[in-house]
């Protein structure tokens, strides 16, 4: 390591062949748990090491994300603190893999970036693949649509997932930073969202994470199991399905969502998306805690 990775503690020196860069960071609209869902659903079933932490005490607010104390019989042991971690493990086909995890930075979110775009030229990171999820207005009845944003210079994957048309405008979280950044290393990057039905986006919903994982796998060419969150997805469905059938308002909701979804079948992608209006709206309604 040389000056340009002040901020991150190597742990390992893996012999890596091109891995793809995952992350999911804590902190950022996260609809229906898709993320975090993907991202613990890929750490339980992918055997992985740590490969580095970074400098918390520079980038993390520790009041805000105060550490965990553990007591025993009124002794305070230890405290465990919030940490951000880059780890490497391999597909069911032995490919390469590093997931970044961990809170989304408190502060210094240019110094955050370089770092980690300087460690993932160091291993040779071919791709780069954020995870996220956002309510939209959809039926939970049609199977989960996930889109794509990327900068300009990674442009050419989007037509794989599908995109919002428009354009829009809303508050950012680390990984439009992070997107930037790969772009200025000549990097490809990706960000792929869950689009999660905006009357369930409270609960969790692995209907979304396992959307976001076949995605993952899709656009990286790794291959991925979804299998167990298929059949939670299952079980969900049902629980919705119920609450749905319980309340005539809901029903009649869900009702001019499938009507609409199925008007736009055979369309293109991005028609049957909303638009950056609709689209600001719901993510402004989640981030007020209306969303029910």
């Amino acid at each position: 390591m040389d000056d340009d990775y002040t901020h991150i503690m190597p742990l390992a020196e893996p012999d890596l062949n091109e891995p793809v860069l995952v992350y999911a960071l804590e902190g950022w609209i996260d609809a229906g748990l898709g993320a975090s869902t993907a991202m613990n659903t890929l750490l339980n079933s992918i055997p992985t090491e740590l490969l580095a932490t970074f400098d918390t005490e520079y980038f993390i607010d520790q009041r805000a994300r105060r550490p965990l104390a553990r007591i025993v019989d009124g002794v305070t042991t230890e405290l465990t603190w919030p940490e951000i971690q880059l780890r490497y493990g391999r597909d069911g086909d032995g490919a390469d893999i590093l997931f970044l995890i961990g809170p989304e930075p408190d502060f210094h979110w240019s110094d955050f970036v370089e770092t980690v775009t300087d460690a993932a030229t160091m291993y040779g990171v071919r791709l780069c693949v954020g995870l996220g999820a956002f309510p939209a207005p959809t039926p939970h009845t049609r199977p989960i649509r996930v889109i794509a944003t990327a900068p300009e210079a990674s442009a050419n994957l989007l037509p794989l997932m599908g995109t919002v048309s428009g354009e829009l405008e809303v508050p950012a979280g680390i990984s439009s930073a992070l997107e930037l950044g790969f772009a200025e290393v000549d990097t490809d990057v990706v960000t792929l969202w869950a689009r999660v039905p905006h009357y369930v986006a409270s609960m969790p919903y692995p209907q979304a994470a396992a959307a976001l994982i076949e995605g993952l796998a899709r656009i990286g060419g790794l291959t991925l199991d979804s299998s167990e969150l298929r059949a939670s997805a299952d079980e969900a469905r049902q629980r919705v399905d119920e609450l749905v059938m319980n309340n005539p308002d809901h029903a009649t909701m869900v009702e001019s969502l499938e009507e609409a979804a199925d008007e736009s079948e055979g369309t293109s992608l991005g028609d049957d998306l909303p638009s950056g209006d609709e689209l600001a709206a719901e993510l402004e309604r989640f981030l007020r805690g209306e969303t029910t």
